[in-house]
């Protein structure tokens, strides 16, 4: 983490550089964190650490520990399921509005943006680039989103997408493979939008998170990927 130079917004800052550093995978699962440690990284005082500390527990990505103090919240299988059944929802109603509307409107310049993604996304995927893999995903997601013409469903799904992002990233740390055939359904998703599907595009884009979910949480709960997370 970088040494942050203006007190402007500080908090926000401090909140964003510790929220980057756990969804990277910088600071690890059952890390322990300090505000004294974190400063110094940071080069600011204790009070805005306490602060960004205070609204991450809130959220989930930190948490009290005992003698241990604070550590940062461990993976959870099972809320990771939950986080991507109501995903999966707020997915599947995204691709159907943007079916709908891809139907109303001409769509060429979404189109272009729609192939660009898929072509970045795979080229991340040949080149086993896990920060342009975990990047990629999301943006292809906030792209529906934008396409649905709700914008709702993105400000309802931004935090779950901070701890979709930070589970992304430990698993592809030890296996980019783990996202083969990824890009397949985005491009699946896609071609049932511009098509004006609603009923192919919703269907596709639920299993897809449906599916992301199941087979991240084996991962999880994986006795070799277990043990790496508890001696992080």
């Amino acid at each position: 983490m970088q040494k942050l130079n203006t007190p402007a917004h500080l908090i926000e800052q401090v909140y964003d550089a510790i929220l980057d550093a756990i969804c990277e995978g910088t600071l690890q699962p059952n890390e322990r964190v300090t505000q004294e440690g974190l400063a110094a990284q940071l080069g600011v005082s204790r009070q805005p650490i306490l602060q960004a500390f205070q609204i991450l527990k809130r959220e989930g990505f930190i948490e009290d520990h005992g003698r241990k103090g604070v550590i940062v919240t461990p993976l959870d299988p099972q809320k990771l399921v939950q986080l991507y059944q109501v995903r999966a929802a707020l997915d599947a109603l995204a691709a159907r509005s943007a079916a709908r509307l891809v139907r109303q409107n001409t769509a060429e310049k979404l189109k272009l943006i729609a192939d660009k993604l898929v072509s970045q996304g795979r080229a991340a995927a040949t080149a086993n680039d896990t920060s342009a893999l975990v990047r990629l995903d999301m943006a292809f997601h906030q792209f529906i989103y934008e396409m649905s013409g709700n914008p709702v469903i993105a400000q309802t799904t931004a935090l779950h997408w901070h701890h979709i992002r930070r589970t992304m990233s430990s698993i592809l740390q030890n296996d980019v493979r783990t996202f083969e055939g990824v890009w397949d359904e985005h491009e699946a998703i896609l071609g049932a939008i511009f098509d004006g599907n609603e009923e192919l595009a919703g269907r596709l884009a639920q299993q897809h998170a449906e599916t992301a979910a199941e087979h991240l949480a084996r991962i999880l709960e994986g006795s070799e990927h277990a043990t790496k997370l508890k001696q992080a």
